[in-house]
């Protein structure tokens, strides 16, 4: 059932429309603690853009996360850092080897950017893993929130967790999409993905989980919000955090792309 699942869920996995930004405000990797490119992953973006703090939360104390790009909001705890809304966040494909992104989003913001620090290949050059990363993204060309919230989870967590090749399929569970509203009545889809039993080859190696939520913004356009991070770890981000930021996710303005 995963293999066939795989096979929809890589066709599924989003478009590649958020690569572009322009490259104006830069791009980041988030190398997974599974990562083998020699590509160096640059800081997150972590000097607060601010972009977010005229813009009040809806839960007290917490920040806020804007993608204008799709229109899009939602809360963070006041411990995550919120990186520039242009940024765009991407797990690298390591089948290509080339730097090219296999899955990402913009209008992120991360949980402890440097949870893990390794350089395993002993290129002096450190890969970093955050224990939490969450963001939007565009999904030009979707048919329906389901298939989007099983296959962006899937593929953040394939690709974020595994070395993305034919034999990791085997780890990967996809979960079933359901119905859900937020606290600001957007209704969508969401499910969850993990990946369970990946060998541990390096430091900073984890299994994975992710969470994604498909809905429509104001202009009708299919755009999506996935949350991910390590699973097993002592500090690994509860369910209940999960879904209390999950219910913050709102619209916010039209979007400036369609």
């Amino acid at each position: 059932m995963v293999t066939a699942a795989v096979t929809g869920f890589l066709v599924l996995g989003g478009s590649k429309e958020d690569e572009a930004d322009d490259g104006k405000d830069g791009r980041t990797t988030s190398p997974s603690p599974t990562a083998t490119s020699t590509a160096s992953p640059t800081p997150a973006a972590t000097d607060n853009p601010r972009s977010g703090e005229a813009e009040k939360p809806t839960v007290a104390g917490w920040k806020v996360v804007v993608n204008p790009k799709y229109g899009t909001a939602f809360d963070v705890p006041a411990d995550w850092e919120v990186q520039r809304t242009g940024v765009f966040t991407f797990f690298e494909d390591k089948q290509k080897g080339d730097g090219s992104a296999y899955i990402g989003f913009s209008g992120t913001s991360n949980l402890k950017p440097r949870y893990c620090v390794s350089d395993d290949d002993k290129d002096g050059r450190e890969e970093t893993s955050s224990l939490a990363v969450a963001g939007t993204k565009g999904e030009n060309g979707a048919k329906d929130t389901a298939s989007i919230a099983r296959g962006d989870s899937a593929t953040f967590a394939f690709g974020g967790y595994t070395d993305q090749s034919k034999a990791a399929e085997k780890y990967l569970h996809i979960g079933k999409a359901k119905s859900f509203t937020t606290a600001s009545g957007v209704t969508g889809s969401v499910a969850t993905s993990y990946v369970s039993g990946v060998p541990k080859k390096n430091k900073c190696d984890t299994d994975g989980k992710a969470v994604t939520f498909a809905f429509k913004n104001s202009s009708g356009s299919f755009v999506s919000w996935s949350l991910y991070g390590p699973k097993g770890v002592k500090d690994e981000l509860s369910d209940a955090t999960i879904d209390k930021i999950l219910a913050t996710v709102r619209l916010h303005g039209d979007p400036t792309v369609e």
